[in-house]
């Protein structure tokens, strides 16, 4: 857990990130660094998305899967780094 806990601020420390959100299998958020409203939205839209990206994925290659999802507007860059128990999600700003 301290591995975790580590990493998470090692990432929070990053220049230009704004936040960081871990969600579990169900897509509830679990840690955060994030206000409430602003982090379970995230979690919702975020997981759907990876999902129907890894849908995607595997639909084109079924011996493949997403390992990773990167996002950019003109506000933030948001990356996601899925795993089959939870996902990490990163928001930082674009020109970082």
């Amino acid at each position: 857990m301290a591995e975790v806990e580590e990493t998470l601020k090692r990432i929070q420390a990053h220049k230009g990130v704004i936040g960081t959100i871990v969600v579990n299998a169900e897509g509830i958020p679990i840690r955060t660094t994030m206000d409430n409203s602003t982090t379970v939205q995230y979690a919702g839209l975020m997981r759907q998305l990876t999902m129907m990206a890894r849908s995607a994925v595997r639909d084109l290659d079924p011996q493949n899967d997403l390992t990773f999802l990167r996002i950019r507007s003109k506000k933030h860059e948001i990356m996601v780094g899925p795993e089959n128990d939870y996902l990490l999600i990163v928001i930082q700003g674009p020109n970082e």
